[in-house]
């Protein structure tokens, strides 16, 4: 067994993984990764990633779109998305690895798929660093109108590409205080919410569920408008794919990723839809407002001051979490990908500290070229970004049901007791799951937008398939661990 080979994999069930090249001092694309992430490091990210920038801006458009019946749409992208990340863990933590997905889709259909999972998602997360950079400048500019857009994407590419090149733990240690905000001002916002609905906030009187059934009923705009809003909750839950990832470079990967995925159940019942009920409760889901910004309309209603900028506050915290979880993501699935021999052998270089600095760097390359595209296209960039690759998360989720399909046999035949995680009423849910998605993707044809996403990452998916396929053909499969 290669050293290859086993870097992705740790020795000990559920203990930091050994560094299998020589030690530090030596050539440094034999160093393994480092293993600095502590438990709290990582139920913080499992946490924090649940509260992105997708649910305090996106669910404006959705809830314009669908009414009140936006809970119901959240409500079942939401279901999706538990069953996608309890397989997801049914795999990690039965095998850790910093590939996640993509190594067990490799171990399940072939190179050719872990190939395509990966840089698909490499791709993906790039270009969501980007889009981040870009709405996170936006909200400085509106701040401080005398500055340009373009200076504030390079000032936040350049502090978190090099927090990400420092060590792992600085990574775990941001995005512990990233979340810990973020989980504060949701729980916040959801205890006044429920406290205004109950009336119980002095100078707000209960609005009962008028703004339910009485603003044209609970399906307002039908079901072309829950189609609408369901398309919009789907793409708010991209990121939850992270913790599996991290899981590979924490203390315990085992309990750490079962601990995560178990309470995701919760997470996401409560700050998802639990907050889309409590906003079209309290305010009439076809003002203006919600539009713009659900979260601060509510916090408005009930009479919080300067809430708009309240939560753009919280907002511009959600965008540099995901930039910082992003970097570290698409970092991790690139050097994963190269040290299984699918992509430029420089990347594989680790540092003294542990960090695959090539890989960060070449991570965050897309994100200094949107410095030049906020440069020329200030006005329009945003949009063209988000149909770069907007269907992406779903054929992830594709390759992540496939995988777990098949994995889950060969696990039940040849290590049951690494079974730490089951996925419940298998293979039922997991069928039910892959058809979530399938039914998700032909909603898209509906839309010109989501259409053109769809088209675009059908494309991109389509040629790297082609590529995996025919490098596969040509190049012998090198055994993984425990293949």
């Amino acid at each position: 067994m290669t050293r290859t080979e086993t870097s992705d994999a740790p020795h000990s069930p559920d203990g930091p993984a050994r560094p299998d090249g020589p030690p530090d001092g030596t050539d440094p694309s034999r160093r393994s990764l480092a293993h600095g992430l502590k438990q709290r490091h990582l139920s913080m990210i499992a946490l924090g990633g649940v509260i992105g920038a997708g649910l305090f801006v996106g669910s404006g458009a959705g809830i314009a779109a669908a009414g009140p019946s936006i809970v119901l749409a959240y409500a079942a992208s939401g279901a999706l998305v538990m069953l996608v990340m309890r397989m997801l863990g049914e795999m990690s933590a039965a095998r850790p690895a910093s590939g996640s997905f993509s190594v067990h889709a490799e171990r399940a259909l072939g190179p050719w798929a872990g190939f395509t999972a990966g840089w698909i998602y490499w791709t993906l997360l790039c270009v969501a660093i980007a889009t981040e950079a870009t709405a996170a400048a936006k909200i400085m500019t509106d701040w401080l109108p005398a500055t340009d857009q373009w200076m504030w994407v390079a000032l936040f590419m350049l502090a978190f590409c090099a927090t990400n090149l420092a060590q792992v733990r600085n990574f775990g240690e941001y995005e512990f205080w990233f979340a810990a905000i973020k989980v504060l001002a949701i729980t916040a916002f959801l205890v006044l919410g429920v406290l205004a609905i109950a009336g119980l906030l002095p100078g707000t009187d209960s609005p009962g569920s008028s703004h339910l059934t009485g603003d044209g009923g609970f399906f307002p705009t039908g079901t072309d408008g829950l189609i609408v809003g369901l398309l919009a909750s789907v793409f708010a839950f991209g990121g939850l794919e992270t913790v599996t990832i991290a899981a590979a470079e924490s203390e315990k990967p085992v309990s750490g990723v079962a601990k995560a995925v178990r309470t995701a159940v919760w997470r996401i019942a409560i700050f998802y839809v639990g907050s889309m009920l409590v906003i079209v409760t309290l305010i009439p889901w076809h003002d203006k407002s919600v539009l713009s910004g659900p979260y601060a309309a509510v916090l408005d209603y009930i009479g919080i001051p300067a809430a708009a900028q309240i939560m753009n506050v919280v907002v511009l915290i959600a965008l540099l979490s995901a930039m910082n979880a992003n970097i570290y993501g698409a970092s991790r699935m690139s050097y994963s990908l190269v040290e299984r021999g699918e992509g430029p052998a420089f990347l594989n270089r680790v540092s003294a500290q542990g960090v695959p600095r090539y890989a960060v760097i070449a991570s965050s390359l897309f994100g200094f070229v949107a410095v030049l595209l906020n440069l020329l296209w200030e006005k329009t960039v945003f949009q063209w970004l988000l149909n770069m690759v907007g269907a992406a998360t779903l054929v992830v989720w594709g390759f992540i049901a496939v995988s777990q399909l098949i994995t889950r046999h060969r696990l039940e035949r040849e290590a049951p007791e690494k079974l730490v995680v089951r996925m419940w009423l298998f293979p039922g849910l997991t069928i039910v799951a892959l058809a979530g998605i399938a039914a998700v993707l032909l909603l898209m044809l509906r839309e010109g937008d989501t259409r053109t996403q769809l088209a675009f990452t059908a494309g991109l998916t389509v040629v790297l398939a082609a590529a995996g396929y025919l490098r596969q053909r040509r190049k012998p499969r090198t055994p993984l661990p425990e293949d």
